[in-house]
Order: C-alpha cells, then structure tokens, then sequence
C-alpha cells in the first residue's frame, strides 16, 4: 500500500506536469517573430546569389562555346559565318573541306541560364566573333543579372 503522504506528492507532481504539457501563445509568437527575421535576413541573399549563379553558369558554357570554336577554326581555317551561327559547331553547314564536328559533346548548341538562345556574331573578315546572353531581362545592356554576359 502507498502511505498518503506518498499520494498527496504524487498528485501535486502530477498537476505541475499537465500545467507544463504546451507551449503559450506568447512563446510561439517569439519563435514565429524569429523566424520571420531570419527569413528576411537570408532571404535576399539567397536570391542574389541565384542570380549571380546564373551569370556565372552563362559564363562558363560560353567558354565552352568559344573552345568549341577554336576547334572549328583549327578544322575548317576560319569561324562559322553569322549566317552558319553556332548550330555549325553540332552538324555540318553543308560541304565544308575539315569540318570535324560535332564540336559540342551533347550534339546540340545549348540555351543561356534563362532558357534563350545565345546570340552569335562573326566578326570582320572572319577572324574575330562575338557570343553573348542578354541576361535575365532579354534585352540590351542592364545590371546585375539583368547584365549582358558575352566572351
């Protein structure tokens, strides 16, 4: 048998825990308020850095669209015409003496970060070109990640 000082001590632990059982209101809008802060800190950054990814990824493919062309020149002696455009780096353009492609390894000419073509322009005399994205905005000049990105 339990004496009853035993019982009266068990009753009183009993009632302090179930007050203990939950959270108040007051706490939960603390932590909530937190995390709103938090979200409004890292947030911005996050995007930003999305953003900067993307320019950089633009980057990085058009360095393997210009390695992709000096293979081109180095094959046919010049670079593709404007007219000829990049899609000569994945099929021939037709009876060209060297050409040795497909010079981009998926076989096909990839889109910029945000989903367009890139934007090819020979040069003078066939000796220089010009590859560019117009950044996320799709139109000339801008800054940050609305910024052309081009070789």
């Amino acid at each position: 048998m339990i004496s009853s000082a035993i019982r009266k001590q068990l009753r009183s632990q009993s009632r302090r825990r179930r007050g203990e059982r939950g959270f108040t209101l007051v706490e939960l809008l603390v932590v909530l308020v937190i995390l709103v802060l938090l979200a409004s800190i890292i947030g911005p950054r996050v995007i930003g850095y999305l953003g900067s990814s993307r320019a950089k990824t633009a980057h990085i493919q058009i360095e393997s669209l210009v390695t992709a062309m000096e293979l081109f020149h180095i094959d046919v002696g010049r670079y593709p015409t404007s007219t000829e455009g990049l899609s000569a780096l994945v099929k021939s353009p037709g009876n060209i003496a060297g050409w040795n492609g497909p010079y981009l390894a998926k076989g096909d000419v990839p889109k910029d970060p945000w989903g367009r073509p890139y934007l090819y322009q020979a040069g003078q005399n066939g000796g220089s070109f010009q590859i560019r994205s117009l950044g996320a905005d799709g139109k000339e000049g801008g800054a940050d990640e609305n910024a052309d990105v081009s070789n």
